[in-house]
């Protein structure tokens, strides 16, 4: 008995054996990393997917997460479609012989930290709460991907395009609420903020002191001056009890005094290129509103 139980391992240890024997065998030759250029790419996060499928050649991208071939929810789903899927799983990721791991600074923990025990290179990336950190991030990968020339070219365009909206955008400034599943709302120290701001939009959750994300009641929509109504809604979405709040009776009434603009979430969802077709979109609505 006493030799059956010096021969066994605590099942993390024994776990991270494994791994450690499938890293040998999955991990490719760094050349093309060495070069600064990793060659087998693969994103855990729907986030970093967009900026990978954008900046990097498909032949480079061994993977990205599954929910990015869903064009109800992600903005490069027939890109996404050209390359391998995965689905978080630490023994999908090795199978890949990934050169490079990119993740979001909150998804798939347990994967990241295995990941990392295994030697794996891994990079995350956190959530940008300004379009300057969104600039800042798509440099960020780009540097990281070997392919910065491609990424001062979407800075520029997204600086271009913003210019273009200011300069067409209503002298005015409607106030406008987001209206989120769950009764969530959008205020300040956020991207959604900013980008009711590059629309030309003055945001209500802001002015009642709400802080980055927070509920806001029915009620308390209703009886604002808002002249705006954004709801972030899913097209073609399954039917869920957090979106309800969306389809309430009292919205269609709302609709009788103030606009009503229905915003995909795969929009403002991630910090990307994407972002500036939801301010085009508002910046159009603002200059409706009655």
């Amino acid at each position: 008995m006493r030799r059956l139980r010096a021969r066994r391992r605590p099942a993390g240890a024994l776990r991270a054996a494994m791994l450690a024997g499938a890293v040998a065998w999955a991990l490719p030759a760094q050349d093309g990393a060495a070069a600064g250029r990793p060659a087998r790419i693969v994103s855990l996060n729907m986030c970093t997917d967009e900026l990978v499928l954008r900046l990097a050649d498909r032949d480079r991208i061994a993977s990205v997460t599954w929910l990015s071939r869903d064009p109800r929810n992600a903005n490069m789903a027939e890109a996404a479609r050209a390359v391998g899927v995965n689905h978080g799983l630490v023994e999908e990721v090795l199978a890949d012989r990934p050169d490079l791991v990119v993740a979001g600074a909150y998804t798939t923990r347990p994967a990241v930290a295995l990941l990392r025990r295994t030697g794996v290179p891994v990079h995350e990336f956190g959530v940008p709460r300004s379009i300057a950190e969104m600039r800042a991030q798509i440099t960020e990968m780009a540097a990281l991907l070997g392919e910065e020339a491609r990424g001062a070219r979407l800075v520029a365009e997204i600086d271009a395009r913003l210019a273009a909206i200011a300069a067409r955008r209503p002298a005015g400034h409607p106030r406008a609420v987001v209206l989120r599943p769950n009764g969530f709302t959008v205020g300040r120290g956020s991207l959604v903020d900013e980008i009711l701001t590059a629309a030309g939009l003055d945001n209500l959750a802001a002015d009642l002191g709400i802080e980055s994300y927070g509920q806001i009641a029915l009620e308390t929509v209703a009886l604002s001056k808002a002249q705006m109504l954004i709801l972030n809604d899913t097209p073609g979405g399954r039917p869920s009890l957090a979106g309800e709040v969306l389809h309430h009776p009292l919205i269609g009434k709302l609709g009788a005094r103030l606009k009503l603009v229905a915003l995909p979430s795969r929009l403002w969802t991630c910090a990307g290129p994407s972002v500036l077709d939801a301010i085009d979109l508002l910046a159009g609505a603002a200059g409706k509103t009655r």
